[in-house]
């Protein structure tokens, strides 16, 4: 058995779609695998003894070189698997800790087979592994993306008994785990809380374990993204940089471990903490994917792969290559006092200055007059629209407007006919006061019949009206996340439970009504990662919609996720009494996909003509902005100065977001050359290029080597420049 299995796992070079594949058998003595990419290398190797194991991951002329991890206890830096247990020695962050009928916690693999196969289209290898006593089978993937220098892991774990009621406790269960070699590490990563969203911080990862993770269903603290470098200054275009982000909603988690010998182990998936997984005999669970990737070309390099990653494979293929429309969202203008008419004078405004879509949101279902009633009773308030929403909709639609509304499923106000008829399908403690937050509880969408009567709802809601547009929001954490109903062997099961079904909701509603745009919301930034990009095609970035906040909270968003997916609102907001102009405030707006907030019934002429000008201008440019590959030049945690630049690809044309804010020493006038110039990126060196309307020409050569002088003057002024090739 064993040489048939040798010989099945080294039967040489693998053919796909007629060409060399990424994934590559190693015959020998270094016996394994090379899993490639444009760029990089990621070398797994086996030992003889039924194990596999992680060597490299890192730039591809490495590849071929000599297995780098030591199997000898006392020589490497730990023994790492490639699917890492709590079993045997305890010196590795595990992936999989299980707790057996017997109460072995003890956890024993060995290698059954690797075959590569198609997975969506991509060559993927399957790992089986199996116990060498127990029913446990472990499947473990890779997924080669290598356009994007990208792998994709995930874990199938399955009680194999064929009877019985063997239950295996799954107490651990993450996505994949990954090894780098041996140098000195730094972390970037996302920190920030409610209105300071995406927070740019960066620390040196010492001996020792860094863990970013969150244990509700918010990711303000953190988000799923980390963006690892070996170079110690911030060298945004030649420092080694490996990046990834879990593809979870819910309570996830990316751990660091950093050796003396100066290796790194890096895993990610669902957070286990307060969770906890029963097989029973034949039952299976899948973890999510924890995509990961490798640049030797700098952090900007990483941004660039994580954008077109997410728009070339994640975001939902009905509107993934969709130009985003311009939208309105009444909330700003009239909070919960909502009616037919109110809305159709704001639309009206809208329209005129070139809005295309036309949201209404909180306030427009029954009893809804304040945040303290309503949520859970999905029905149109009959006091505020007497003739139904579709009324006004069929009018709004008359003005070429598309019409959208906020919803948010996943919450209940105590004061609502739902909570009245059924108040256990919140989750809940026994003897534990129900924690309101914002006056809502969670719904507990782990219960099928919760789950049945939101897919009802919000079935009905599209059904029945011409919606086009639906704004997702999710506005408190969890509390007293229990489910008393349940059998206690699966209590512990809500959160992953709650996720699943949350995605399944989505999920139908999509397939139910594929013409609709769904927007992420939770309070704000607060569930941006790849599990709900996945099902939704972009992301309310923050609720602060202050443009200078903003252009720090949208810089640091750019770092994971691309423009097309950033909704950008302009506001009246101006907590820094800087005085800001409504030219400034678009411009802000401008860097994703652009939503009007204000009070446009107030406007005066001049504001009207001033948002005419700027919804066209944007116009012009958005598809750069959404399509176009994005190089954040000026990073305004830096300086007072914040640029980004948007090209198309072939690098034909291109548009320059500049900004000043507060006036310091680099923004007068009497500078240095270098801090004066702006060199851009991303264009073609040998083409010739005009900017803006000027006669003179430049080769693209000069545009990034010289640049262009920084074109804004002056204290919170702000410039769109176009690059266009003659």
């Amino acid at each position: 058995m064993k040489l048939f299995l040798m010989t099945l796992l080294l039967g040489g070079l693998t053919l796909w779609n007629g060409r060399a594949a990424d994934i590559t058998k190693i015959e020998g003595r270094a016996a394994g695998w090379d899993i490639t990419t444009r760029r990089s290398v990621c070398q797994l190797r086996l030992d003889g003894a039924g194990g596999i194991y992680p060597v490299f991951w890192g730039d591809r002329a490495c590849a071929g070189v000599s297995p780098e991890q030591n199997r000898k206890r006392a020589n490497g830096p730990f023994r790492l698997d490639e699917v890492p247990v709590r079993g045997t020695y305890a010196d590795k962050m595990p992936v999989l800790e299980v707790v057996y009928a017997d109460g072995t916690r003890d956890c024993e693999l060995t290698l059954v087979s690797a075959d590569v196969v198609s997975v969506e289209g991509r060559e993927t290898l399957k790992i089986v592994q199996r116990d060498k006593h127990y029913p446990l089978e472990v499947v473990s993937y890779l997924r080669v993306l290598p356009e994007y220098d990208l792998i994709e892991k995930w874990i199938e774990v399955t009680n194999t008994a064929r009877r019985g009621k063997e239950e295996i406790r799954i107490e651990n269960l993450l996505s994949g785990s990954a090894l780098l070699p041996a140098d000195r590490y730094f972390l970037t990563h996302h920190s920030g809380q409610w209105f300071r969203e995406y927070q740019l911080r960066k620390t040196e990862l010492t001996a020792g374990v860094k863990s970013l993770l969150s244990r509700d269903f918010f990711a303000f603290e953190n988000t799923p993204w980390f963006a690892v470098t070996n170079a110690p200054g911030d060298d945004a275009h030649h420092a080694e940089v490996w990046f990834g982000q879990v593809h979870y909603s819910g309570n996830w988690r990316i751990d660091f471990e950093a050796t003396h010998s100066s290796h790194l182990q890096i895993v990610g998936g669902i957070n286990f903490w307060d969770t906890e997984l029963s097989l029973l005999p034949g039952q299976s669970f899948r973890s999510p994917k924890f995509s990961m990737g490798y640049t030797p070309d700098g952090t900007e390099d990483a941004a660039q792969l994580a954008h077109a990653y997410v728009r070339g494979e994640i975001l939902p293929a009905p509107h993934r290559d969709r130009i985003r429309p311009v939208l309105y969202n009444s909330w700003y203008a009239t909070a919960f006092d909502v009616d037919e008419e109110q809305q159709l004078a704001l639309a009206r405004r809208a329209k005129e200055i070139g809005v295309e879509l036309f949201v209404i949101d909180d306030g427009w279902f029954k009893g809804r007059k304040s945040d303290n009633a309503g949520l859970g009773d999905w029905t149109v308030d009959p006091e505020k629209f007497p003739n139904g929403l579709q009324s006004m909709i069929s009018r709004i639609n008359e003005l070429g407007l598309d019409f959208g509304i906020w919803v948010e499923p996943e919450m209940i106000n105590p004061n609502s006919d739902l909570y009245r008829k059924h108040p256990d399908w919140v989750l809940n403690f026994p003897n534990r006061e129900r924690t309101e937050w914002r006056n809502q509880l969670t719904l507990n969408l782990a219960r099928e019949d919760v789950y049945q009567y939101l897919l009802k709802s919000m079935t009905d809601l599209l059904a029945q009206n011409n919606i086009k547009f639906v704004k997702w929001d999710r506005n408190r954490g969890l509390t007293q996340p229990g489910w008393p109903e349940a059998d206690r062997r699966i209590q512990r099961e809500v959160r992953v439970r709650y996720m699943e079904n949350l995605y399944r909701l989505i999920e139908t509603l999509r397939e139910r009504f594929p013409e609709v745009i769904f927007e992420n919301c939770s309070s704000g930034g607060g569930r941006p990662d790849l599990g709900m990009l996945q099902r939704m095609d972009q992301t309310w970035a923050s609720d602060n919609t202050d443009p200078i906040d903003r252009l720090f909270i949208q810089y640091g968003y750019l770092s994971a996720w691309p423009a097309n997916t950033m909704v950008c609102w302009t506001n009246n907001s101006d907590y820094h009494r800087a005085g800001l102009s409504l030219d400034y405030t678009f411009d802000v707006a401008m860097q994703g996909v652009l939503g009007i907030g204000q009070d446009i019934t107030k406007w005066n002429d001049r504001e009207m003509a001033t948002a005419k000008r700027k919804i066209a201008e944007y116009k012009e440019v958005r598809e750069l902005v959404q399509r176009g590959v994005a190089d954040r030049l000026r990073s305004p945690f830096e300086g007072n100065r914040s640029a980004v630049q948007y090209t198309e690809a072939g690098a034909s044309r291109a548009a320059v977001f500049c900004y000043n804010l507060g006036e310091t020493m680099e923004g007068t006038t009497v500078q240095m050359r270098e801090s004066q110039m702006l060199r851009l990126r991303s264009l073609d060196p040998g083409k010739k290029y005009r900017i803006n309307n000027d006669a003179a020409t430049y080769t693209g050569d000069y545009l990034m080597k010289i640049g262009i002088r920084w074109p804004v003057q002056g204290a919170y002024k702000s410039a769109v420049i176009r690059i266009t090739e003659i």
